[in-house]
């Protein structure tokens, strides 16, 4: 009984992938097992289905068929990282030091694999932390004035260079300005005491927007800066070396995918 209902089987996966017919072909005994005596083909059908056996293979085939598709892909993705590596290299940025002015007052730190980099000074007694950010995605340019020369619109839509500016005096608060280089301005966008005790969190006063206090202490502020050497000068230097900073850990990004990658 057994022979003859796995013949059956055998004669009805014909039509079905050659993996589903090796697999009744080898283990016919594996299904005879579960049939009923009364209906054992009935009892078959219903407990394996046809559709269940069409997704059934060796899993030495489907090792294989998977152990080739990540090769293929694996070799795919360290040629292309390899040809944009080649490229990054090829590019005028590449090797290039970006020179600080020579009156250039700060300290540059800027360590591989930060997206930011600091400026540091100590001035009349007090330690200035400057970090920078670039944004590239920002753009001041408005659409509604179509008046402005190309030079303008260029300029305009040119990166924006961001301060993150800490003034401590040792032991103490720290004040901490938020600031913005776009064009040839120099923005203050937030300014905030900050308390070296642990137990001031979110819910400490902030301090008002920087743009409703008075005009003339507005001002005050941006000369505050200014003598510190935080002022738009800044920005022309920044911004060429932020681009230069950017290729460079680009392409040592590109050389780390790559060696996890392999190939």
């Amino acid at each position: 009984m057994a022979s003859s209902i796995a013949n059956s089987l055998i004669r009805r996966t014909a039509r079905l992938p050659l993996y589903s017919a090796i697999f009744v072909r080898h283990f016919p005994e594996f299904f005879c097992s579960s049939m009923a005596s009364t209906s054992p083909s009935a009892t078959l059908i219903r407990k394996f289905p046809i559709q269940c056996l069409t997704i059934t293979k060796p899993p030495a085939l489907l090792s294989f068929r998977f152990a080739s598709t990540k090769v293929e892909a694996d070799e795919n993705l360290g040629n292309i990282l390899l040809s944009e590596i080649e490229c990054a290299q090829e590019t005028e940025e590449h090797g290039r030091e970006v020179d600080a002015p020579e009156d250039f007052p700060f300290e540059i730190i800027d360590k591989s694999g930060d997206q930011t980099i600091i400026l540091k000074r100590e001035f009349a007694g007090e330690n200035i932390h400057a970090t920078v950010y670039m944004n590239v995605d920002g753009e001041d340019m408005s659409k509604d004035d179509e008046d402005d020369s190309e030079v303008d619109q260029e300029s305009a839509a040119a990166p924006n260079i961001s301060l993150l500016v800490a003034i401590d005096k040792g032991e103490g608060p720290v004040l901490e300005i938020g600031c913005n280089i776009s064009s040839s301005d120099l923005e203050i966008e937030s300014l905030i005491m900050k308390s070296t005790h642990a137990s001031d969190g979110q819910g400490a006063y902030q301090g008002p927007e920087f743009s409703e206090l008075d005009e003339g202490l507005q001002k005050a502020f941006h000369k505050y800066l200014k003598v510190r050497g935080i002022d738009s000068s800044l920005r022309d230097f920044l911004h060429e070396y932020m681009m230069n900073k950017d290729e460079r850990e680009y392409l040592t990004w590109l050389k780390k995918v790559k060696e996890f990658v392999g190939n």
